[in-house]
């Protein structure tokens, strides 16, 4: 599930945002794991069309950092160590919590309700990790987006996308369900109070919590 930003216009795709959005979900959704091989004739086979989309489809990704580009061997799907986890990591904090203080004098009872049922979602999923990552996306994306900002969003979104297979290997391993309430409850508190601070607050203490659980994580090397 991934919701639409409302200031997001919907454009006919290019065969070279086909192949990007092939490539991305499949690398997000961990069908294209850390130290895989790309090969541009296989995956235009797969998706239907030329090299040519997918080669530039290639440096769109691997200007973004989820592959790594090789002289005539394709690519390979790239990993973050625990440094570049961390600076990823701080980068949400900041640019999420900047998206959250722009968004709170914005945010209606409309869009509450909206979070509100992007919570549901997360409950109803607590139990399935990798529909659980994408309902948590869905509900980060969409609340930043009520910030109208886009040039904002697109880093955001950039950001998740790197984070994204991580999150979804972890949380294989986790072995109790995913809660949704008692950690995003509180962002909604702070929304309805209507503080800036707050809100940026409790957002930035939100992800930045993620970390040590996350990068323990990685440094088993599951």
């Amino acid at each position: 599930m991934r919701i639409v930003p409302a200031h997001t216009a919907q454009q006919p795709m290019t065969a070279e945002e086909e192949a990007y959005g092939y490539l991305l979900d499949a690398i997000c959704k961990g069908q294209y794991r850390k130290g895989d091989r790309l090969i541009a004739d296989d995956i235009a086979g797969e998706v239907g069309m030329s090299r040519m989309p997918v080669r530039e489809a290639f440096r769109r990704l691997a200007a973004e950092g989820l592959i790594t580009l090789r002289p005539n061997r394709g690519a390979i799907v790239s990993g973050l160590n625990i440094d570049e986890m961390h600076e990823v990591f701080e980068m949400r904090s900041a640019l999420e919590g900047l998206a959250i203080r722009v968004a709170v004098g914005k945010i209606t009872a409309r869009h509450l309700s909206m979070l509100e049922r992007l919570l549901d979602d997360m409950d109803d999923f607590r139990d399935d990790s990798a529909e659980w990552v994408s309902r948590h996306r869905a509900f980060h994306e969409y609340l930043c987006s009520l910030s109208g900002r886009p040039r904002l969003m697109r880093q955001i979104t950039a950001l998740y996308s790197v984070i994204e297979p991580h999150m979804r290997l972890w949380l294989q391993h986790a072995d109790k369900p995913l809660s949704a309430r008692q950690e995003h409850a509180v962002i909604l508190d702070a929304l309805r109070n209507g503080d800036p601070d707050q809100a940026e607050r409790v957002v930035r203490e939100h992800i930045e919590g993620t970390v040590p659980e996350l990068v323990r994580f990685l440094e088993t090397g599951v």
